[in-house]
């Protein structure tokens, strides 16, 4: 006779463990123990993933109390007030003065470097003058007497905005170093890209070979744009500074397209002229860095905050001989946790509703019935918009992370439970079958010695294969009337 019993594994797919039966015992084709010894292998497996999505859920998942969301949106809103009252807007900003004045000295240091001698007093003028000639380039018309002014109306106060080399950008780089080559000067103006060839007769790229020339380039562009960063040697007052950063865009979109034969929109002409418009008013890359140091009080504000707060947490709840300073950062470190990192989000979104709250009654105030779009965008704190993006994007992909890690935990405790089952149906079947110390027992009668402990072993194998109680012989009085023909049997 054989018989088979199936198991199915989500893992393995079918295991099917044919069960041979003789007059003498019983015989597996599969081993049972070894049938066992895999799956306990693998839910071993199985708990080690188990225990490692869950500890990634627990790393993606903010463990944020109701304290931390105060506390961070407190932050946002009192870096959002510094920013309305002490950074404003271009000629208008408090903090921007200091920065400006900040700008103006490293101007002068880097001039020092460069090998300025500060004859004239220290001056700032003085200073830009040296770095000018140190680091001469062909791209500076500024359109004062000069063919550029009626070609595309290039004067002092855009020029530097205009011209594309001037641009603090990777695509500036790639304009200054295009320009030194070939002695020529890239402008953006009316949403045009405009090459001005012969750019400076008198000018001369230093370098013997193409890598010397091309390190000159790169020194040329660098050094003339930290001569330009706090206004020219002939700039009155606060003088035009680099572009920002952030704004520079603007202009690159334009150049791309029209190197690429890619039809200029009306709504990029539009957004440039825009950057133009502020730029003149003053936002340049020194009022682009003032804008940041709110921001960055934000940032650094909250995380210490979140760092004081687990520090009291982690004195209170640990013991004097458990405290080490391994667990101690692992409790406070404020930077690879979703937790701070929901509280950065909280609050440089708190920031960005009062700034932009700020903006919009700024527009319509000084408007005249209408919206000021361009007094909007001096006053908008583009760094703050900027990380207030990056935070969100932050938590959508921790989100998405956990929700997948969820998932996995989910199927993996299925899983488990199946295995489990698995295991124990591999169990019950060893026990059962494995008799083959019960099967003994005709031996063990042939000897008249041991006929009692046979006698036992067949009781246990008859319960064992589920004999029904009332045909199941226990003792010599059952067999005696077994054998008369008793009722029952």
């Amino acid at each position: 006779m054989n018989g088979s019993i199936e198991k199915e594994n989500i893992k393995e797919g079918t295991l099917v463990l044919d069960l041979g039966v003789r007059d003498d015992g019983f015989e597996f084709a599969s081993d049972v123990s070894t049938a066992l010894s895999d799956a306990e292998s693998e839910l071993q497996n199985i708990e080690e993933m188990l225990t490692e999505s869950i500890d990634t859920v627990k790393t993606l998942t903010s463990d944020c109390d109701k304290t931390d969301y105060i506390l961070a949106a407190t932050s946002g809103a009192a870096c959002g007030v510094i920013d309305i009252f002490l950074v404003g807007k271009p000629g208008e900003s408090p903090v921007g003065e200091v920065t400006d004045k900040w700008f103006e000295n490293r101007t002068k240091d880097f001039a020092k470097l460069c090998g300025w001698d500060d004859k004239d007093g220290g001056s700032l003028s003085s200073a830009i003058k040296h770095l000018e000639k140190k680091f001469k380039i062909p791209y500076d018309q500024r359109g004062a007497g000069d063919a550029a002014s009626m070609i595309f109306d290039l004067n002092p106060k855009n020029h530097h905005f205009k011209s594309l080399a001037h641009n603090p950008t990777l695509l500036g780089l790639f304009f200054s170093i295009l320009d030194q080559f070939s002695n020529t000067s890239h402008f953006v103006s009316g949403g045009e890209l405009i090459l001005l060839e012969e750019a400076d007769g008198s000018f001369e790229l230093r370098g013997n070979n193409v890598p010397s020339k091309l390190f000159c380039a790169f020194a040329n562009w660098f050094g003339h744009l930290i001569s330009d960063m706090s206004g020219s040697s002939s700039s009155k007052g606060r003088g035009m500074g680099i572009p920002s950063p952030l704004w520079s865009w603007t202009n690159d979109i334009i150049a791309i397209k029209s190197k690429i034969n890619i039809p200029v929109l009306e709504f990029d002409k539009t957004v440039n002229e825009l950057a133009l418009q502020i730029y003149k008013e003053g936002y340049d890359a020194r009022f682009q860095a003032t804008q940041v140091i709110p921001v960055f009080i934000n940032e650094m504000l909250v995380r210490l905050i979140y760092s004081i707060r687990r520090l009291m947490k982690y004195f209170a709840n640990t013991n004097k001989e458990e405290r080490s300073f391994v667990l101690l950062w692992k409790s406070c470190e404020p930077f690879s946790n979703a937790t701070v990192k929901r509280m950065l989000t909280i609050a440089h979104g708190t920031f960005c509703l009062v700034d932009v709250g700020d903006v919009v009654v700024r527009g319509f105030a000084t408007g005249g019935g209408s919206f000021n779009v361009a007094e909007s965008f001096m006053r908008l704190n583009i760094v703050g918009v900027g990380r207030f993006t990056i935070s969100l994007y932050g938590e959508v992909k921790r989100e998405t992370k956990r929700v997948a890690a969820q998932e996995e935990v989910y199927f993996l405790k299925r899983e488990k439970i199946v295995l489990d089952d698995y295991i124990n149906g591999l169990k019950c079947l060893s026990d059962i079958y494995d008799d083959s110390m019960l099967l003994t027992f005709v031996e063990d009668l042939q000897n008249s010695d041991m006929y009692k402990q046979a006698f036992e072993k067949t009781v246990l194998l008859a319960e064992k294969r589920s004999v029904p109680e009332n045909i199941l012989l226990r003792n010599k009085a059952d067999i005696d009337v077994y054998f008369r023909g008793g009722n029952g049997y």
